[in-house]
């Protein structure tokens, strides 16, 4: 059998079309994730061993609970409750839950590597707590974690292939159409492993960058 060639020019547009909805999945969920993991590491700066155990206690849930469990409660549970939500808010939620989880957990590594010298001299100055971490912890902790953080992403970005289990047209739901309707197998995998090499390819090499510069002292001067 023969590679269609013809075929799979005819399926380009769509699949732009899936990349770019690939794209906006995952750099919301970027977002969303960073912003619950500055919120978690913010809270466990406070102290509270309560505050510290339910943040734990989630980090713990989201990071060793499937993805596809998570979708499913969400889009086929919820609607039993009332609830009701579409395919790509159930992905930002679910895909939120898990990468808060793993980037709270870098970016509190990232401020454990902070020297405690450093915030025994902002306590001398009169630093408070708040701007201890706003001007000590913080600009130090997210240059120590960018390679772990931007390792995140790239994962985050790759786990929205199970977001094609709630229907979002994203790259593995078209490629699985496509291969139901017209039983061009080869063809549409071969597209979808381009399209994946295009994405993943450039943000790998990416992240080399960082660690390289990381360990030669370039960030931050």
């Amino acid at each position: 059998m023969s590679f269609d060639w013809s075929f799979v020019l005819t399926t380009l547009p769509a699949f732009g079309q899936s990349v770019w909805v690939t794209l906006q999945l995952g750099a919301i969920v970027i977002l969303t994730s960073l912003a619950v993991a500055l919120l978690n590491v913010t809270l466990q700066s406070l102290h509270r061993p309560w505050l510290n155990g339910v943040i734990r206690a989630y980090v713990e849930l989201a990071r060793n609970t499937p993805l596809l469990i998570q979708l499913f409660f969400l889009y086929f549970g919820l609607p039993a409750l009332g609830l009701s939500l579409s395919g790509f808010a159930t992905a930002v939620i679910a895909m939120t839950f898990l990468g808060g989880g793993y980037l709270t957990e870098a970016l509190r590594a990232g401020i454990q590597a902070v020297p405690p010298s450093q915030l025994e001299a902002g306590r001398a100055i009169g630093l408070s707590r708040w701007q201890l971490l706003r001007h000590v912890q913080l600009p130090q902790a997210w240059l120590a974690s960018l390679p772990a953080l931007f390792a995140n992403f790239i994962f985050l970005l790759k786990e929205t292939t199970v977001a094609s289990a709630v229907a979002v047209p994203e790259l593995l739901y078209t490629t699985k159409n496509y291969i139901a309707l017209y039983y061009k197998t080869y063809e549409m995998l071969a597209v979808l492993t381009l399209m994946c090499v295009l994405i993943f390819l450039p943000l790998s090499l990416a992240l080399r960058v960082v660690e390289r510069r990381l360990q030669h002292g370039q960030f931050g001067h």
